[in-house]
């Protein structure tokens, strides 16, 4: 099995590059290996082999030949089973033989002429068997464009600036998708109107804030501010007695039986619904999402072939799309940079999640970023949202649901930026920018054009401003935006984190991808065309992530390392508090009472027990060892007088003591609060019994008999510590079956705000870390948030 190139050792097991499989151990890997999955991509890669070696690259053609032509001259070399022809513009060919010594027959022979022109010819480029996407077939629904075609077109181009602008033009709205967009919004508003007097359908989003991509989805706002005003005074027209028709009804029949200013959002998306099914030409699939954030109906159009939503009087999208085609109207490199970090951040996996919502940037998030980099830039590219209010004249003031949405109309308005840098060093400019940003310790704010800190927002009561009457009621009630690892204000709507649903995975995922593409840019590969033909600039930079394996691009081996996130959200109302009037050191604060969790968990929960540290004796751990981590299986915030301490035991920390302290044999300073930077910390410990082979069972049937509410698993830390215990008493000689080492850190300032677990086994002879490890990925961090709630 370790022979197999397919098979990769992983942290979490065996990955199968082939299929794109984990497997926990080695029984379920030889499981697969000897399935029908397995087994049929083996055999349809050496089917594919088989046709390579029997395929030669033909260019140099009149772009009018057509395969029979073709046919008909390599026949003599052997006979032709296939022929594949560039559809678009005739420039190259695939001839495929029946036989390999065709292949080489061909290829011996010097020279090719064919209707009076030198042909080229080489073997088919060998490209590396994989097995394709679930959503393939999506993807090219939504993005046209093939790769390979773009990949070529690029090459072509001589600078970075010139294949930005190559992205721009390939993947851009055609005028014809336009055009069919805005009748299409003309025929809705026309059918509307006939229901819905005076009411407007505007479009926003991508389909009009210039960032549009091909067979993007249309987003649609039923406004219905008029058709309220309409029915109000048709009310009282009524109650008069005028306005009426030959029979004494009104002539509006669904607004004599629906009251607009009184009617709940159901009633009103069963009425778009409605009129959407019946009524609406070519439009099927209509479907009313009422659960979600912004309740929506979605549906697609047949023969234009594209999705499309309407929401209802959601007039700040409206204006952020305002906002956006402003910022793209201002200077020529915006559209350029977003299109180009776009379709980056979709081939890195960072973005495009084809079936919405997950854990990735959307578009808006990743827009907002780009703009608020180029505020950032020296000199600024683009203002921040205040001085475009202050640009703006009294015409131009707008409050939307108690927001200031104040910005001049048009970019005439907005003295043109002094910056003159081009696009390939902007592009590079954002990666260095972000690379070293730190998302979980801040908040980006485009309306003041700064990176807020996160403890402004962790116990801010701050009142949203009053809606306008007539509002929802719920409007008022003092709310902030969600934080989590990455923190993004909408420019208007500051109570709105647009990056509210990324999760740390894909935080660190972004991070990661910043760095390596800062690092690719400093390089000529990026800076130069390649003379030899090769792939350079914004292709290399495009080409996707490969998966799997232990080891990163460098070729250093991964370490097995688990990240808990800084996430105010989940800690007891004191401590935030604490947080926020600690300003820099909160991280100290906060290390600190992670440490003391991750200690209860392991000795607790977990029931591990303190090791000796390996190669030590009992007197060098109670003296430190000279080691310089701060503590040896300590909370940080202990502050209990204890003598002298056993193998794995703890030693003395003054952690909320004003000043530090420093030993005489030079050891490193010891955890303060006050200090800029958290220490490290280190526990040695030992698992003698398998608390997670079975877990999920032991603790079904311990809840089936308990009076405990059901709590998702690590969500409660006396069920756990419950169902460890079960564990324990089952097995009647335990053994010591791994020991084990965790250095703790914190990573803030120019990195994220994250503390990283860093596990090493010290004593595993047995071979059971790899599935503890693999337990303890997503059992620590649910675990340890429970139990920092629960700090006081």
């Amino acid at each position: 099995m370790e022979t197999n190139e397919d098979i990769k050792t992983t942290p979490r097991g065996f990955y199968c590059r082939l299929c794109s499989v984990h497997t926990p151990n080695q029984v379920s890997l030889e499981a697969h290996v000897k399935g029908k999955r397995h087994q049929h991509l083996c055999r349809l890669r050496t089917k594919r082999s088989a046709q390579v070696e029997s395929s030669i690259f033909v260019s140099g053609f009149k772009p009018a030949t057509s395969r029979t032509e073709l046919s008909e001259y390599f026949e003599q070399f052997g006979p032709v089973s296939e022929i594949i022809v560039d559809k678009d513009k005739g420039k190259y060919a695939i001839i495929e033989f029946s036989e390999a010594k065709s292949t080489q027959a061909v290829l011996a022979q010097l020279e090719h002429r064919m209707q009076g022109l030198k042909l080229r010819v080489k073997p088919r480029e060998k490209k590396e068997f994989r097995l394709a996407s679930k959503t393939s077939a999506a993807d090219a629904q939504k993005n046209p464009i093939s790769l390979e075609k773009l990949n070529y077109d690029l090459c072509q181009t001589a600078s970075v600036n010139e294949q930005m602008q190559k992205v721009v033009e390939s993947f851009q709205l055609s005028e014809s998708d336009r055009n069919g967009r805005e009748l299409l919004v003309e025929l809705m508003e026309e059918v509307f109107t006939e229901f819905l007097p005076d009411c407007q359908i505007i479009p926003f989003g991508s389909s009009v804030n210039t960032f549009g991509v091909q067979s993007c989805d249309l987003d649609l706002v039923l406004d219905l501010e008029h058709t309220k005003a309409f029915q109000s005074q048709a009310m009282k027209s009524e109650q008069t007695g005028e306005n009426q028709s030959e029979d004494g009804q009104s002539e509006d029949s669904i607004l004599s039986e629906l009251d607009l200013a009184t009617a709940t959002p159901a009633e009103l998306l069963d009425l778009v619904t409605a009129i959407l099914r019946k009524c609406v030409p070519g439009v099927h699939r209509v479907q009313s999402l009422r659960t979600v954030r912004l309740p929506v109906v979605k549906f697609s159009h047949r023969d234009l072939k594209l999705q499309g939503d309407i929401t209802i009087n959601n007039r700040l999208a409206v204006r952020n799309t305002r906002f956006l085609q402003l910022c793209s109207g201002l200077d020529s490199r915006v559209r350029p940079l977003v299109y180009t970090l776009r379709f980056w951040a979709k081939q890195k996996h960072l973005a495009g999640n084809p079936f919405g919502g997950g854990p990735l940037l959307n578009n808006y998030a990743l827009t907002l970023l780009v703009i608020f980099y180029l505020q950032n830039v020296n000199p600024p590219i683009l203002p921040t949202v205040e001085q475009l209010k202050d640009m703006a004249c009294e015409e131009e003031e707008c409050v939307i649901d108690g927001w200031d949405c104040t910005f001049p109309s048009q970019p005439l308005g907005v003295p043109p930026s002094k910056n003159t840098e081009d696009l390939c060093t902007l592009l590079h400019g954002f990666f260095t920018f972000y690379s070293k940003f730190d998302f979980p310790g801040s908040v980006v704010s485009l309306r003041e054009g700064r990176a807020l800190p996160i403890t402004d927002f962790l116990c801010k009561d701050e009142e949203k401003p009053d809606p306008p009457e007539g509002s929802d009621s719920k409007q008022k009630q003092a709310a902030g935006p969600k934080l989590g690892p990455v923190n993004i204000l909408d420019p208007f709507n500051l109570h709105h984190n647009v990056a509210g649903n990324l999760s740390e995975r894909t935080h660190r995922h972004l991070h990661r991808e910043c760095c390596e593409a800062e690092k690719y840019c400093r390089s000529l590969q990026y800076q130069r065309k390649s003379a030899k033909g090769k792939s350079w600039g914004l292709v290399r930079l495009f080409a996707p992530r490969v998966e799997g394996g232990t080891r990163s691009q460098d070729g250093t081996e991964r370490s097995l390392q688990i990240s808990i996130p800084f996430r105010a959200s989940v800690l007891p109302e004191s401590l935030r508090k604490k947080l926020s009037s600690s300003g820099n050191a909160f991280r100290v604060i906060w290390f600190g009472k992670l440490c003391t969790a991750i200690e209860a968990l392991f000795k607790d929960v977990l029931k591990c027990s303190p090791a000796e540290k390996p190669g030590s004796t009992l007197e060098q751990t109670q003296a430190g060892g000279g080691e310089e981590e701060v503590n040896n299986n300590d909370s940080l915030e202990g502050s209990s007088q204890q003598g002298a301490t056993h193998p794995g035991g703890k030693r003395r920390l003054p952690a909320e003591e004003g000043s530090s302290s420093t030993s005489s044999q030079g050891k490193r300073r010891r955890l303060d609060p006050s200090a800029g930077r958290p220490e490290k910390a280190c526990w040695f410990w030992a698992q003698r019994h398998m608390v997670w082979a079975g877990r999920r069972k032991v603790r079904r049937d311990l809840l089936k008999t308990s009076d405990e509410a059901s709590a998702p698993e690590g969500g409660c830390s006396s069920i756990e510590s419950r169902v460890t215990q079960c564990i324990i008493e089952k097995v009647a000689d335990p053994k010591d079956l791994v020991e084990f080492r965790v250095d703790a850190e914190v990573l803030g300032g120019g990195e994220s705000t994250k503390a990283v677990l860093k596990f090493t086994p010290t004593n595993d002879l047995a071979g059971y870390f790899q599935d503890f490890f693999h337990f303890l990925e997503s059992f620590l961090p649910k675990m340890v948030e429970t139990l920092l709630a629960k700090l006081e």
